[in-house]
């Protein structure tokens, strides 16, 4: 085992713990988290709401100018957040334990990095930091493209049982 597979690992751990958490706090709905005097917040599932619909809608005055995000927001994932909420919870808390784990990780990445890039072009156009969501999404990448599970992971045990092309994908 090498210091460049345990790195990838670790970072795939710290990145699981973050999706999980975060479902966790959906499902559980609670955000604070006190830890003696280190208190931090976490994002439910009605904060997740608003900051979408404050992101899309009144950032800056009138929202994002992303052509048809106001209206998949507006007519599609507001109107119906009651089962989009529990579809957000339920990637987090899948790809969070996937990555965790070291399970079909580059899968779970990839499914991570599509809420993240979602999340990236609702930002768009807010005059945010440049940095504000990449810090999220490029760790996502990364590990969507390499086989950080096989270290510390059970795609180490996955990984080549197939007999085609992909029999290493997504392990």
């Amino acid at each position: 085992m090498n210091a460049i597979g345990r790195g990838l690992a670790a970072f795939r751990i710290y990145a699981g713990l973050v999706l999980f958490a975060n479902g966790i706090s959906k499902l559980f709905e609670f955000r604070n988290v006190d830890l003696g005097p280190y208190e931090v917040f976490l994002i439910d599932k009605e904060e997740a709401r608003s900051i979408l619909d404050f992101e899309v809608n009144k950032r800056g005055g009138d929202g994002t100018d992303v052509p048809l995000l106001k209206d998949l927001v507006n007519d599609v994932f507001l109107p119906n957040w009651d089962v989009f909420q529990w579809l957000v919870t339920a990637l987090e808390l899948g790809a969070g334990a996937a990555l965790i784990l070291g399970i079909a990780s580059r899968a779970a990445a990839l499914a991570a990095l599509g809420q993240q890039l979602f999340l990236q072009l609702v930002y768009a156009s807010s005059g945010r930091w440049l940095f504000e969501l990449p810090h999220e999404w490029v760790p996502l990448l990364i590990l969507a493209l390499v086989p950080a599970g096989r270290v510390w992971g059970v795609d180490r045990r996955l990984a080549g049982r197939g007999s085609g092309r992909f029999d290493n994908w997504p392990f």
